[in-house]
């Protein structure tokens, strides 16, 4: 099907018209969640900027909040990066998936990837905690502080869950629709045309890590994201397919709720939202294991040919 919107035009144009898409499908999720809230709990724009607030003042606060994240979240970082895409005429498969017969058994290893990675990220995690700022900023770093602390309180009661149901509603909300969305925005537009733009692929996926990773505006959480961006990054550049980072960020993301679950049943007794380093003999091993499964993962990405044409990243031109 031909678009109404130049395939070829310049990555920064590219990059514009996904953020007015975003915000265009951002007002949709907001109408729709508005909709869905005042049909279920009668919740009006008042009631919901209240909800949004303080949702434990809310008798369902938790599931009202949750359901405007998560239709708000799929609009605007789902069907917004879609339709620009539709718009410019493109083959989805061929545009966002080039090689699309990747082995099971990659896949699986790119999801273990994830979870090996993570005693390794606790350590950025413990040394971006404690960063401290020059003077100067010292306004932006208590501003910081408390935006963290606020976020993390916010996040520690939405995936607070009572029952089996609300459970696999946080599963979708947290780990799902962002894994989904948050790919197809950052690795699947922004990172391809970024490196359309460099002509340099390790520039382009460190550019949108960086990006990825201030986004969520949690600075003493930049860190590990960046580097969880940038492997995704590598993970989508080698593999060809936005399907193999979408399951490594659900992984990420459905790890942590599945543990919190866990820990709320006392299943499980570790306390996964601390920010201290893992043991070290963990961090050791994590490097290891890391280091061989990246390495085999991109001898074996490598040799996997495209199978429905051209990456366009390396075949378009952008003037």
């Amino acid at each position: 099907m031909k678009g109404f919107i130049p395939q070829n035009m310049h990555p920064v144009y590219y990059i514009m018209l996904l953020l007015v898409f975003m915000l265009g499908g951002f007002f949709v999720g907001n109408f729709i969640s508005l909709s869905v809230l005042y049909g279920f709990f009668n919740y009006g724009l008042q009631d919901l900027a209240n909800v949004v607030q303080n949702p434990a003042d809310y008798p369902n606060g938790k599931v009202a909040v949750n359901l405007f994240q998560g239709i708000s979240h799929f609009c605007a970082f789902t069907l917004g990066p879609v339709m620009l895409l539709v718009a410019t005429g493109v083959n989805l498969q061929r545009y966002l998936s080039p090689k699309w017969h990747v082995p099971a058994l990659l896949f699986l290893l790119s999801a273990l990837l994830i979870v090996v990675i993570m005693p390794l990220n606790s350590w950025f995690i413990d040394i971006n905690s404690h960063m401290v700022l020059p003077d100067f900023l010292h306004g932006f770093e208590l501003w910081a502080k408390e935006k963290e602390e606020a976020l993390k309180e916010l996040t520690n009661y939405l995936i607070k869950f009572d029952s089996v149901g609300q459970f696999v509603l946080g599963m979708v909300v947290f780990a799902l629709i962002p894994a989904i969305g948050e790919e197809l925005v950052f690795r699947g537009v922004l990172q391809t045309q970024l490196i359309r733009w460099f002509r340099q692929p390790h520039v382009g996926i460190w550019v949108t890590a960086i990006i990825f990773g201030a986004i969520h505006m949690q600075f003493y959480g930049m860190l590990p994201r960046t580097l969880l961006g940038a492997l995704l990054g590598y993970l989508y550049w080698w593999s060809g397919n936005i399907w193999v980072p979408i399951i490594g960020h659900f992984v990420n993301n459905g790890f942590t709720v599945l543990l919190m679950y866990l820990l709320q049943r006392k299943v499980i007794t570790y306390q996964i939202d601390t920010e201290e380093a893992m043991p070290i003999q963990s961090i050791i091993f994590s490097v290891i294991a890391t280091a061989g499964l990246l390495y085999y993962l991109w001898q074996q990405f490598k040799t996997m040919p495209a199978t429905s044409g051209n990456n366009p990243t390396e075949t378009d031109t952008i003037f």
